[in-house]
């Protein structure tokens, strides 16, 4: 184990991205702060974070909230 000091932070993000990220943590049972660090430090080392499984389920939750967003939306996004 590694010792770490967590911070709050103001993040702001898509609505229905959250929605997806949120179902995802409680699908695979840990703290939202979590999926996304694991999420990042993956990305960080160019590793894909999630199984085929994980990725199916992801797939799934998007079509329940509502989430068509892609990467290749990522710097294009503008807010109402």
């Amino acid at each position: 184990m590694v010792t770490i000091e967590r911070t709050q932070t103001g993040l702001r993000i898509e609505r229905n991205l959250l929605k997806v990220l949120k179902a995802l943590a409680e699908y695979l049972d840990m703290p939202l702060g979590e999926l996304v660090e694991g999420i990042v430090l993956h990305s960080f080392d160019g590793r894909a974070p999630f199984s085929a499984d994980t990725l199916a389920k992801i797939e799934q939750l998007k079509d329940v909230y509502g989430l068509e967003l892609t990467a290749d939306d990522a710097h294009r996004l503008e807010e109402k």
